[in-house]
Order: C-alpha cells, then structure tokens, then sequence
C-alpha cells in the first residue's frame, strides 16, 4: 500500500507538468493580447509606447519559453501575479473564494451520496417492480436535463412560486440546496444506475448463492458482502464525477450569484484577465487530480488485490 500511494503521487509530477504547458499554450496562442487586455482594464490608451511599456512591465518581451519559466517558476511558490482589474495579487482573491466553491462541491458530493445510494439499493432489490421503473424513469429525465436548465426551473418553482428557499447569494443550508442539487443532479442518476446494475450482477455469483445455501439471512449477504463489491466501480465513478461537479458548481455560482472561485473566474474571462485565468485552470487541474488521487488509495484500500509493485500488479 505504501509503494501504491509513493507512485502515484510521482505520477502527479509530470501530469501537473504537461498541464501548465498546456494552459500556458492555450492562453497565449489566441488571438488576444494580455497587454492590451490591461492597458483596456487599466483605463490607459493603447498607443504604441504604452503597448511597449505594458510588454516589458508584465514581462512579454521575452521568448514565450522564458515567460514559461518565470511563470511556472513563481507558480510553484504560489504567486500567480496581479490582476489586471482588481491590481491586487490573484492568490489572494482565490483563495478568498476557494473555500465557498469547496463547500457547494462537497455539499453536492454529499447529496450524491445520500441520494444515489439508497435509490440504487432499492432499485436492485425490486428489480422488475414499480420502484425500479421509477428509478430508471427519473434517471434517464436526470441526465437528460441540462444542469443549468435544472437551475432556472427549481429557482422557478421553490423560490418564486413557493417562495421555500432563496433563489440568490450565498447563506445558510437553505441558499445552498438548490445549488448543490443543480451540481449533483446527473451524477446521482448515473451512480445510482451504476449501483444497480452491479449488485444486481453480484446477486447471481457463486458465493452469494453459497451463502443463501447455508442459510444467511438475505440482509447480511446484501449488506457485506453484496453492497460491498458493488460498491467498488462506483467509488471509481465517483473520480469522473468530481470534474463534472467542478465543471457544474462554476455554472451554478453564476445562476444562483454564489461568491465562488467559478463566478470570479468568469469575471476573468469576460474581461481577459489572463493571470487570473491562468491560475484558476491549474488551481482546479490541481484539485480534480487530488481528489482522484484520494479515490485511488480509496479503491486500492478497499480491494486488496490492487498493488501496484515494480512487475506489475500483485494479489495480496
């Protein structure tokens, strides 16, 4: 276990790697200039000599393979530059903002759960029946639906016409259900499909047909031996949903006016705020490789076959 979790978080080191020469790339291959982006934000006329003033202060004078450096560089030390609108250092702004995005997405990760795991339960366990149609109904309208669409038709019905919770801002657990939900929709559908089709699966193997032979109770073969297995490919599901929730809680901050790093982000975008963009894509690169790094020793934990030694992969 302590080999698996040593190389995986090497791995992390040329991932994160690629990922800032890519980010790097993408932003500085557009048609765009980061210098008349912030002599515009900076009320400043741009003239020629201003244009060349601009250059030189933010350093794009230089090969871009020197700006690379220089920004990766001050990046590993977590000093992302200035914005060019706020003219005030853009670690400082995120990580204001970090911490209300991490809790719409773990609020959301959390209904995911609560909500998916149960649904999938009672969908296998009825299967055939009245509450399995159900589940696969609702599943299919949920990863049908658009998640920003889900958003304006909840802010339709429960705070403008029952008026239960508020539409805008950022409060207590009533400002954060719709958000949260509007997120965690598509993955609760897909998790809760996913379990059921595996337990369903496990049911007809030998050793719980074994188990049922010797007289253990249905309960106790669902709960640990069953419900445990199934689990196991959902857990690895869960690493892909973690991009979908970051991708979706950026689009909720801006529907429901949530003070997140998704909201200021687009700000940024909007008004090219290029250190600000920079930082918010490898911020998040950051943290969606973290969390499936976290879901790995997860999985590697709770299946024991899982190590990974310098031959390959060997059964403990």
């Amino acid at each position: 276990m302590k080999k698996f979790i040593i190389k995986r978080v090497l791995m992390l080191i040329p991932m994160l790697f690629i990922v800032s020469l890519v980010v790097f790339a993408l932003l500085h291959s557009g048609p765009n200039d980061p210098a008349m982006s912030y002599l515009r934000l900076s009320n400043i006329p741009p003239t020629d000599a201003a244009l060349e003033n601009a250059r030189r202060e933010l350093g794009l004078d230089k090969s871009l393979v020197i700006q690379y450096i220089n920004w990766i560089s001050r990046a590993v030390r977590l000093d992302f530059g200035i914005s060019y609108v706020t003219k005030a250092p853009v670690t400082k702004h995120l990580l204001h903002y970090l911490p209300n995005t991490l809790y719409l997405a773990a609020v959301s990760i959390l209904l995911m759960m609560v909500l998916s795991l149960p649904a999938g339960m009672a969908a296998a366990k009825y299967h055939g029946k009245w509450p399995d149609n159900l589940l696969r109904a609702l599943s299919y309208i949920g990863v049908s639906l658009p998640s920003f669409w889900f958003a304006f038709l909840m802010i339709f019905l429960f705070a403008m016409k029952l008026k239960w919770l508020p539409a805008l801002g950022m409060g207590g657990l009533r400002h954060v259900l719709m958000p949260a939900f509007s997120v965690a929709l598509m993955s609760t559908c897909i998790n809760a499909r996913l379990l059921r089709g595996n337990m369903l699966e496990q049911m007809h193997t030998r050793y719980v047909s074994y188990a049922r032979f010797r007289g253990v109770r249905e309960s106790l073969i669902t709960r640990r031996h069953v419900l445990k297995n199934s689990f196991i490919p959902v857990l690895t599901a869960m690493g892909m949903h973690l991009g979908e929730i970051l991708g979706g809680a950026v689009v909720a901050e801006v529907i429901f006016a949530w003070p997140g790093v998704g909201r200021y982000a687009v700000s940024a975008i909007y008004n090219r705020d290029f250190p600000v963009m920079q930082c918010f894509i490898l911020m998040m690169t950051v943290i969606f490789v973290l969390c499936n790094l976290v879901i790995d020793i997860l999985y590697a934990a709770l299946d024991p076959r899982i190590r990974f030694g310098e031959g390959g992969i060997s059964h403990a």
